[in-house]
């Protein structure tokens, strides 16, 4: 009889310590690196991760400025060779924190810093991914985001793939909490006084429809020459597109490469040429510079191009300090 106790008494206890094991690995994000996960980028490819990343390399801006509001600096080896440049970014603060800064790395200076993961986007020349990937490293595609519903998919995925999903809700909350903010002052300015925009950009195939520009336009209340023209992201913007369009303001790119670029030569290429001199806002000195740190982002601080447009359009009942990025990392 004593013999059958202790069997039985044996076998509760088993019983307990896997139930007890069972329970710890559902213990949710806390035990994320015990039971491990997986995601699915935008390439349909399905990437595995035993624990969260703690070497991430981000090769592009608006990647690094999501990863930035989900993870301290510490986790993240590689961003973007302009991260720390004030006239690109708006968290060059953190980004001095980050050891590599990169344009266009090779698969064999990437492999070099060990990443455990390597946010790409799915624009350019991404033929590296499938080398990363045969060579054992994770590798997440995310979109090229046209449009603030894409910057919430990304947000989403990167803050899953870092293991840190609950953060990523976090900071969507945030932007839609300050772009209905804006939204409410954008509100009250009447339609007759909403301005015509022209962006010229480095880049004279950006800003047309589909592009994520042309969202933070509208929101912002003013109309986006460019797509009112009928141009699409990717259509090229000549001269004489600009005579037509004759806009009420025109932006001007703020881009210098740590210095490096001459930007006020490619200005003068457009406000001294003869043949421009007859457009109103030329003529009315309506030239206007919006920080490209905050106009050219695609992630959570879209919000903050919304409002960059506005400050330079509308005036102080919009301004923007410098330097202005959301985070959901305590």
């Amino acid at each position: 009889m004593m013999y059958r106790k202790q069997y039985i008494a044996a076998a509760l206890l088993s019983l307990l310590l896997v139930m007890a094991m069972f329970l710890g690995g559902c213990g949710g994000q806390d035990t994320v690196g015990e039971v491990g996960y997986q995601v699915t980028d935008d390439q349909g490819t399905v990437v595995n991760f035993k624990e969260k990343p703690r070497r991430i390399v981000s090769l592009t801006m608006s990647t690094d400025n999501i990863l930035l509001g989900l993870v301290k600096p510490d986790r993240v080896v590689c961003a973007n060779v302009l991260v720390d440049d004030p006239v690109s970014s708006n968290i060059v603060q953190l980004g001095k924190d980050i050891p590599n800064k990169v344009r266009h790395p090779k698969v064999e200076e990437i492999l070099a810093m060990e990443p455990d993961l390597v946010i790409a986007a799915n624009w350019g020349d991404i033929g590296y991914v499938e080398s990363l990937r045969n060579m054992g490293i994770n590798v997440v595609v995310v979109k090229g985001a046209k449009n603030l519903q894409e910057i919430r998919d990304n947000i989403n995925l990167i803050a899953a793939s870092v293991g840190e999903p609950e953060r990523g809700n976090k900071l969507i909350g945030m932007m839609d909490d300050r772009l209905a903010e804006i939204k409410a002052k954008i509100d009250k300015i009447p339609q007759d006084q909403r301005k015509r925009v022209l962006l010229i950009s480095l880049m004279n195939n950006y800003g047309g429809k589909n592009c994520i520009y042309d969202d933070a336009c509208t929101l912002a209340g003013v109309v986006n020459c460019l797509s009112e023209y009928g141009l699409q992201r990717g259509d090229k913007l000549t001269k004489e597109m600009m005579v037509q369009m004759d806009p009420d303001i025109i932006f001007l790119p703020t881009y210098n490469a740590h210095g490096t670029f001459d930007i006020q030569g490619f200005r003068d290429r457009y406000l001294k040429d003869p043949a421009l001199r007859q457009m109103k806002a030329i003529q009315s000195g309506s030239i206007r510079e919006p920080r490209d740190s905050y106009i050219y982002t695609a992630s959570q601080d879209f919000c903050f191009a919304v409002q960059e447009i506005a400050y330079t359009v509308y005036g102080d009942e919009f301004r923007l300090e410098d330097q202005q990025h959301l985070s959901a990392v305590e």
